[in-house]
């Protein structure tokens, strides 16, 4: 978005603090009719959206009040959610708590990456965007109040959340993969038989029929072509591997050089 603002050359504000007093004194400056914010890291104050005469919107890409915060489409993927949308609500200093302007729901396509999703719904709730500021310019608002008992979260992604917990079924843990692109990404270790456990990202990822008698994270199958491993419902089948300190590679690559074999284990680096 920057770069598209320099190519127009419009002026970009970025204030290390958007609630100083010497960001409002900017703002203010700019007689702003209203703010428009989609994924801002920081919170405007009540002070700093008095400045503008509607005050602002914001841009959310959940079915508001599911899935407040900072990574609501990673988390609704990652629970597997067959629909989300985006919501557009008139701001108060609340993390995504403010009234509801405008929403509009779509389904989640079933092999839909958070990459994939984000771009569709950028374009999708444009539309949104330009329906709530006609609904605030003519002034015929009828904002619905978020029920805070319906309200769910969406914290901010830690690299801990791409680690595969091999004992979630199947379908789970590829939702995981979906969830986790393009960071922190899925990852497991691989317990060899010599040798440190060794971390790898891993994905995409597919599954098939388990075998209910094996433990989760159990390699069922590791052939020329295949990288099949237990989950607890199921079992994931493993499309490529980024081993740690390497290139990534596909599955037929990674097991030429490496002799993974049916009964490896996959799991946390320590047991």
């Amino acid at each position: 978005m920057r770069d598209l603002a320099h190519e127009h050359a419009t002026r970009v504000f970025d204030p290390e603090d958007i609630n100083s007093p010497e960001s409002r004194a900017e703002l203010a400056a700019m007689d702003a009719d209203l703010f428009v914010v989609c994924d801002y890291g920081q919170i405007l104050s009540a002070e700093t959206l008095a400045v503008a005469r509607l005050g602002g919107v914001n841009l959310h890409a959940s079915l508001l009040p599911k899935y407040r915060g900072a990574a609501p489409i990673n988390w609704a993927l990652y629970h597997g959610e067959a629909e989300t949308g985006v919501s557009v609500i008139h701001m108060t200093p609340q993390v995504d708590a403010g009234p509801v302007i405008a929403q509009g729901a779509t389904p989640i396509r079933p092999e839909e990456t958070a990459v994939e999703l984000e771009a569709r719904l950028a374009e999708f709730g444009a539309w949104f965007v330009r329906r709530a500021i006609d609904l605030l310019e003519s002034g015929d608002l009828q904002a619905l109040p978020q029920d805070p008992a319906l309200a769910s979260k969406a914290p901010r992604l830690k690299k801990t959340d791409g680690l595969i917990d091999w004992t979630r079924p199947a379908e789970a843990i590829r939702n995981q993969y979906r969830a986790m692109e393009p960071w922190p990404k899925t990852y497991t270790f691989w317990h060899r038989a010599k040798g440190a456990p060794l971390r790898m990202i891993v994905g995409p990822l597919s599954t098939e029929a388990g075998r209910p008698d094996v433990a989760p994270g159990t390699v069922l199958e590791a052939d020329r072509h295949r990288l099949v491993v237990a989950a607890g419902q199921g079992a994931v089948v493993i499309g490529g591997v980024h081993p740690a300190g390497k290139r990534p590679m596909s599955v037929e690559e990674f097991l030429r050089g490496h002799r993974v074999r049916p009964g490896d284990r996959f799991g946390p680096e320590s047991p």
